[in-house]
């Protein structure tokens, strides 16, 4: 009896511990909240007595998205080896998209938007930004990956203050058509390759256009004409919410790039063009009301919560290249 009392026991104690553990998990795999970035930008310059130039808005919009990652419920997760996040995928997804964008215009800014022209120097602060960024998400072994993205943070806080910083110019960001456009460019490839992964997810025949527009393009190795693609049915939440991360993180640096690229935006006539690719991407960030990201076949009569995000995504993706076309314009 006492035996039978004990595996009683020792099952209830699972049982808590199991319940406590799945709480927990559904609290840390809440998503943070949407920010202004004009608002919080003002705010943290009046804070520090400093000033709200060109490019402080964007710079402290990519600070913001990055502790954003590290601050959030359970804190940055991608890399936990113990329970219960080591269970999850959903959140870890989610922040690889998020960090992804924010790999991408820390690249734009080391490269382009500091830098003058071709022949400049780069920005000593950001020369150490950007690769600690691109730290292995998943590292957790010293230097685990929070410790470089904090160190990336720091390089970017001591920019932010030079940029403001008007008796030294040091620090610069260049606010010019050529340079968003650079940037824009990568952002298209990084929504194309968003859109094919979520698409895939209903199984589908590729003809191969990898060299059509160019009689004479050469690859390395051959490859079919036709080819089938389709996403596991267990990776299809992981590809989900890693596109959520990432419309999440390019929302708010698309907010950014209104405040500190207006002139050329108005110039161009284009604010209104990139206003309406922020509303598309505003879309994906609806409230999922499923307890779980269905993978309908289509026009079948379950959901496919992955065409739809592709489908958003999709015309974000081409209302984007119309504005780097509308940039490339005189």
């Amino acid at each position: 009896m006492q035996r039978f009392l004990t595996g009683k026991g020792i099952s209830a104690i699972f049982v808590i511990i199991f319940v406590l553990f799945w709480l927990l998990a559904v609290y840390w795999s809440s998503e943070p909240d949407m920010f202004d970035v004009r608002s919080e930008a003002q705010t943290h310059a009046q804070q520090n007595s400093e000033q709200v130039v060109v490019g402080y808005t964007t710079t402290h919009t990519l600070i913001r998205v990055v502790e954003s990652l590290m601050d959030k419920p359970g804190g940055y997760l991608s890399n936990d080896v113990m329970p219960p996040s080591v269970f999850m995928d959903n959140m870890p997804r989610w922040e690889f998209g998020a960090l992804e964008m924010s790999r991408d215009l820390a690249l734009a800014m080391r490269k382009d938007f500091s830098r003058s022209q071709s022949q400049s120097l780069e920005n000593p602060q950001l020369i150490k930004a950007q690769p600690a960024l691109n730290m292995n998400h998943l590292g957790w072994i010293l230097p685990s990956a929070e410790s470089m993205y904090q160190d990336s943070l720091k390089e970017l806080y001591i920019y932010r203050s030079d940029l403001s910083d008007r008796t030294q110019g040091n620090a610069q960001f260049f606010s010019r058509a050529d340079n968003l456009r650079d940037w824009l460019k990568q952002v298209e490839k990084r929504l194309g390759s968003l859109s094919q992964k979520l698409s895939a997810s209903v199984g589908h025949e590729l003809v191969n256009t990898d060299l059509a527009g160019d009689a004479q393009a050469q690859q390395s190795t051959p490859a079919p004409a036709q080819r089938y693609e389709k996403t596991s049915w267990w990776k299809t939440d992981d590809n989900f919410y890693e596109a959520r991360g990432a419309a999440w993180a390019l929302i708010h640096f698309l907010k950014a790039v209104e405040v500190d690229f207006a002139d050329v935006l108005e110039k161009k006539n284009a604010t209104v063009s990139l206003r309406q690719i922020i509303r598309e991407l505003e879309s994906t960030q609806q409230t999922i009301w499923s307890p779980m990201i269905l993978n309908g076949s289509g026009l079948g009569m379950l959901a496919n919560h992955s065409l739809v995000m592709a489908n958003y995504i999709s015309r974000a993706n081409a209302a984007l290249i119309e504005l780097t076309e509308l940039l490339n314009q005189g």
